[in-house]
């Protein structure tokens, strides 16, 4: 999947009836020997993160900030990242999405945020 350039994806997850939610979401990548992975940060107590802990199937295509899509959707599996991918996800987010990031996490910095990380399967 080409996501150079991209600032958004549409995350899609399921819900226990299978039924799929799409959700537009900022996103970054990190690519090593084993592929690529994406890293998403939301908070704990909304929907996409209670459905990837139910099942971790999920699609993703570029898309811009409304979640019109503007390529190919892609299945991947999603997990909850690791306290150290977490760590590393913030910063490379700050560094993708600059002073916007940097206001959005003070703004909202009563939650907890956890890192989904995804996986092209």
């Amino acid at each position: 999947m080409h996501l150079a350039g991209e600032k958004y994806i549409n995350l899609e997850t399921y819900r226990k009836n299978g039924r799929g939610v799409r959700t537009p979401v900022w996103f970054v990548e990190s690519s090593s020997d084993d592929g690529s992975i994406l890293y998403v940060r939301t908070s704990d107590d909304t929907g996409k993160y209670k459905r990837i802990r139910n099942n971790p199937s999920v699609q993703v295509a570029p898309c811009d900030m409304r979640g019109s899509v503007k390529g190919k959707w892609v299945k991947g599996e999603a997990r909850i990242a690791s306290e150290e991918e977490k760590l590393k996800a913030f910063k490379m987010l700050e560094k993708k999405y600059g002073i916007i990031y940097k206001m959005t996490r003070m703004f909202m910095s009563r939650k907890n945020y956890v890192v989904i990380a995804i996986r092209f399967t």
